[in-house]
């Protein structure tokens, strides 16, 4: 089954201020919270139409995580919590885009890395493990991994345009398989440091460091 790889910049402090947090939410975070609830519901009924059980109901995983907790130990509670994980995302973060649409996106970036790295690029700059890093360092508890997902990654947008610059260095010497998909990549990449360096020196409210990847099936 394909996955889609989509991503959205935030503040990762933003983020985390949801994590058990229940209880000490300003006016605004309470507003914020309630759309996650509602997106908590509609994100369960699209579960159910599908006979999909978790175990542990997206509603009550994203109180978990408020709360302060992911204790839940039913078999399907890892992807609960991160469903519910995307939702917090989500509703601190800029609208959507599409990085790509991959068959086994961690084998295709895995292998990726390979050719990168034999081109000399900076281990630091390779993106598999950034795309599959997980929640954000900083949460006050843990999250079991969600073998069959979703995947939560980060990269800070201050790597973007280093990253960038790295591949459209090595793009001619890249396998010709590659390229296509890194010229995309670049594409993105560049866009989104453009915008940050933008916002940063122009939005004196802006505050966003950070690009979520959301891997979804």
């Amino acid at each position: 089954m394909s996955r889609i790889i989509s991503y959205r910049t935030a503040d990762k402090a933003d983020v985390l201020a949801f994590l058990g947090a229940a209880g000490e939410l300003t006016a605004d975070q309470r507003s914020c919270l309630g759309m996650m609830r509602e997106q908590a519901r509609e994100r369960q009924r699209d579960l159910d139409r599908q006979d999909i059980d978790l175990g542990l109901s997206i509603t009550d995983a994203l109180e978990h995580l408020v709360a302060g907790h992911a204790s839940a130990k039913a078999e399907g509670a890892a992807s609960a919590y991160h469903h519910a994980l995307q939702i917090v995302i989500d509703c601190n973060a800029s609208d959507p885009s599409d990085l790509g649409v991959y068959s086994k996106p961690s084998t295709f970036f895995g292998l990726l890395d390979e050719e990168l790295r034999r081109l000399g690029v900076d281990p630091g700059l390779l993106l598999h493990d950034h795309l599959f890093s997980g929640p954000p360092a900083g949460m006050p508890f843990s999250l079991p991994y969600p073998v069959d997902g979703p995947h939560i990654g980060m990269l800070p947008l201050a790597r973007a345009k280093p990253m960038a610059d790295a591949y459209r260095a090595v793009l001619d010497r890249m396998d010709e398989d590659f390229r296509h998909d890194v010229r995309e990549v670049i594409e993105k990449l560049e866009c989104e440091h453009d915008e940050w360096e933008y916002a940063t020196k122009e939005v004196d409210w802006y505050t966003q460091d950070t690009l979520f990847f959301s891997i979804t099936g």
